[in-house]
């Protein structure tokens, strides 16, 4: 599946990667109603098509995201209903990207501030050249970043996570992998080459056991450790009835490539 040139969000597939792109740089990428819909929509797009492994959320232009659309939510200062809309449909994106059925790398330039930032520590992983910087300032403009902090307070530590939220400071690309924020920093002219090299080692694996894995990391993180236990014994014990296990395993103890069925 390929978006117009011209649409809100780009997609392009290719060899098992699709590269799903914010295409407003003019506005900085933020996420207005129009950019969030056309993303859930992306997104939708994307867990559907088989041919699609891995997800790479990419950005044109000099910004990542820079959040929300300022100007729009001025221009709605009287409308509670629309501002909760919008929030809404900001966590429902969020949640898309963690519940999609594959793993989604964030190729991060620039900046990533506030909503922005938010859609960074949703990703399952995320890669970042040197020079990128990240924020959740909302408490500078006495709009503390709720919402962000969901995602944000899942990633990396407490104080971290606070120290982010009260000071609305930046944070460079370093400390950002220091606190678990992103996983690399890398040269810009390189960041193309990282991101992709990574997709394509995800991408080389059975996209059934990736699906599987994935729902299991983030449902497991919620429980208590004897539940989590419980509950991911059943899933290998599951997953070793699939094709794909069975095959792995045969390939691994015959000393040869496995072919992946997919299931």
């Amino acid at each position: 599946m390929n978006a117009p040139s011209d649409a809100l969000v780009r997609v392009h597939t290719d060899n098992g990667i699709a590269t799903v792109t914010l295409n407003h740089p003019e506005r900085r990428n933020s996420l207005s109603m129009a950019m969030l819909e056309a993303l859930s929509e992306a997104l939708s797009g994307v867990a559907g098509d088989h041919q699609a492994r891995v997800v790479v959320l990419a950005s044109a232009g000099h910004i990542f995201c820079a959040g929300h659309d300022l100007r729009e939510m001025r221009e709605q200062f009287d409308s509670q209903d629309y501002q909760l809309r919008l929030f809404q449909q900001c966590s429902k994106v969020m949640q898309q990207i963690v519940n999609l059925p594959k793993p989604v790398i964030a190729r991060v330039a620039g900046v990533a501030t506030a909503a922005g930032c938010q859609l960074v520590a949703s990703c399952d992983l995320a890669v970042a050249a040197q020079g990128t910087r990240f924020a959740t300032p909302g408490v500078n403009i006495g709009l503390f970043c709720s919402t962000p902090m969901v995602a944000l307070s899942r990633n990396v530590s407490r104080k971290h996570a606070m120290e982010m939220l009260l000071t609305g400071e930046m944070i460079d690309a370093e400390h950002a992998v220091n606190i678990g924020l992103i996983n690399r920093v890398v040269a810009p002219e390189t960041l193309d080459e990282t991101v992709y090299a990574l997709a394509n080692t995800i991408a080389g694996k059975s996209a059934h056991t990736l699906k599987i894995g994935k729902e299991a990391f983030y449902r497991q993180l919620e429980m208590p450790l004897a539940d989590a236990y419980d509950y991911t014994a059943q899933v290998m014990a599951e997953n070793m009835k699939a094709n794909d296990a069975r095959e792995g395993i045969s390939a691994f103890l015959d000393k040869r490539e496995p072919s992946w069925k997919h299931r």
